[in-house]
């Protein structure tokens, strides 16, 4: 059976980035584990629950998972796992990742085993902000020369107020784009298609909520493993 490790943040992880994966895969038979900086539940992101930003249909069914999913709400704590004991590990985004995920030494830890090793890595949104602090075993930007999208500037011109200060208070420490094209990646959000899924080796990477689907398509495609029906 594919085993399939989900780190999801404890500071706000978008619904839809998470629940889409996570129950796309289940039904095509991986085990899911599911793990946190802490080993505390994941908060889920109350905008993603907004029937006014993504949906009546798609709020309700978000809320249902994440209060009655058992795997999202007895989590694993990051430093206890192990990389290889997963065939692929899944990153959803939200703007809490830039607070908690990305800043983890075992979240990228287990990015940088993931990526080269045996396993594939799906890295959604805000999470891909990762990839600006993981690096590879040789000391080099595990994203350096690396074809990846995620969330970009633009979209993040349209979040953040001023001095970068998000509508809950909290002040943005950095940006996605900016972050991940300094250490050498070769972003490229595509902007004018509606979704963007970048897949560079055993690297997948996902632009934000509408590529939720797509993201978790490919990601059962890396994998060898067929939809379900």
């Amino acid at each position: 059976m594919t085993r399939v490790l989900f780190v999801v943040s404890e500071e706000g992880y978008w619904g839809e980035e998470c629940i889409e994966p996570l129950t796309t895969l289940s039904e095509a038979g991986a085990e899911i584990t599911v793990a946190t900086p802490s080993g505390a539940p994941p908060v889920i992101d109350e905008t993603s629950l907004d029937p006014e930003m993504v949906g009546e249909e798609t709020a309700e069914w978000v809320r249902e998972v994440h209060e009655s999913d058992e795997r999202l709400n007895d989590p694993e704590a990051l430093a206890a796992v192990d990389a290889e004991d997963y065939d692929a590990v899944v990153y959803p985004g939200g703007h809490g990742t830039v607070w908690d995920v990305n800043q983890d030494r075992d979240a990228r830890r287990i990015l940088a085993e993931t990526v080269e090793g045996d396993g594939k890595a799906l890295v959604v949104c805000h999470a891909v902000g990762i990839l600006a602090f993981t690096r590879a075993s040789d000391g080099t930007f595990l994203v350096e020369g690396r074809d990846v999208t995620g969330f970009p500037n633009e979209w993040e011109e349209d979040t953040v107020g001023e001095n970068d200060v998000m509508p809950d208070g909290r002040k943005l420490p950095y940006w996605v784009e900016e972050e991940v094209r300094a250490v050498g990646g070769n972003w490229d959000a595509e902007l004018d298609a509606d979704s963007s899924v970048t897949v560079d080796g055993k690297l997948v990477t996902a632009r934000g909520p509408a590529s939720s689907a797509e993201a978790a398509r490919t990601l059962l495609s890396e994998l060898g493993i067929e939809r379900s029906a």
